[in-house]
């Protein structure tokens, strides 16, 4: 079987002038006749060096405007049922066409478009094959293939997330690529900006099964962990830090990577239990 859209290993069972033919790696007697192999043609001017026949290689299996599959040795930016950062080239009435790599680039029809495409920019595409023209295409309207919700998340997973729209709410992201989730301003503690990659842990999953995702660990293993870390680096400071409560958020996030509402807590918890002592310039270890 060849997977459009996918690398795929096939073998060489024919030459051709003008190129190869490659098919999936079966025996020949499943088929009653071998003309009924599935097969893809890869160009004499894609392969460096000469092919041998029954020699495998990995492809990937894409289709031209025609709508008849070819295959390439270059690796796409993207494959079919992957969410990823592309760079639009070009639009025409009838849709917008991005760069992914090869020589034919990727359309994303209008209705497949969230908003209108502007050629030079960057944005999160999801790619997939379309049975109705037989072509690969790409869309920007995520909706339309990744749900609000995934059974393979819960609270408290660390997950990849990847920026793909900013809303009066927070910033709207691709969790692990199969799912939508939402990042509260309050939770945004950093920069981010659309198309920007950033690691997540699993917040509150809704009623719903919406997903809210938090840019840091906000239950208890988290907080000891932030803890430890500012012991941690005390010592290794001679028990003294000048990053106190007062400090700016910015120098508390690029020490710690967490929020400066977290570390303020964190502080707080260590001066209870008697571990430091806070003063406006400086905290120090507790000898």
């Amino acid at each position: 079987m060849i997977t459009i859209g996918k690398i795929n290993t096939l073998r060489v069972i024919a030459e051709y002038p003008f190129g190869y033919a490659l098919a999936p790696l079966v025996d020949s007697q499943d088929y009653d006749d071998e003309n009924d192999l599935p097969t893809v043609t890869l160009s004499r001017d894609h392969v460096e060096t000469p092919l041998t026949l029954e020699q495998t290689l990995d492809v990937f299996v894409a289709t031209d405007q025609q709508g008849e599959l070819y295959a390439s040795i270059t690796v796409p930016h993207i494959q079919v049922g992957e969410t990823k950062v592309l760079k639009a080239v070009s639009a025409t009435h009838f849709g917008a066409f991005f760069d992914w790599g090869l020589e034919n680039d990727l359309l994303i029809p209008n209705d497949y478009q969230d908003t209108p495409i502007n050629p030079g920019m960057h944005y999160v595409v999801h790619s997939f094959f379309d049975e109705k023209t037989n072509r690969i295409l790409g869309a920007t309207r995520l909706h339309y293939f990744l749900k609000e919700g995934s059974a393979y998340l819960n609270e408290g997973d660390e997950v990849a997330c990847l920026v793909y729209a900013k809303s009066d709410l927070g910033f709207k992201v691709v969790i692990c690529e199969k799912a939508l989730g939402l990042i509260f301003h309050s939770d945004a503690f950093k920069p981010l900006k659309v198309g920007q990659k950033t690691t997540g842990v699993i917040k509150h999953i809704r009623e719903d099964g919406k997903i809210d995702v938090s840019l840091q660990r906000q239950d208890k293993t988290g907080r000891d962990t932030l803890q430890q870390a500012i012991l941690d680096d005390l010592h290794a400071h001679g028990g003294i830090s000048t990053l106190t409560d007062k400090s700016a958020p910015d120098a508390i996030y690029q020490h710690f990577n967490v929020s400066k509402a977290a570390y303020k807590k964190a502080l707080g918890a260590l001066y209870k239990q008697k571990k430091i002592t806070i003063n406006p310039d400086a905290i120090r270890l507790v000898k």
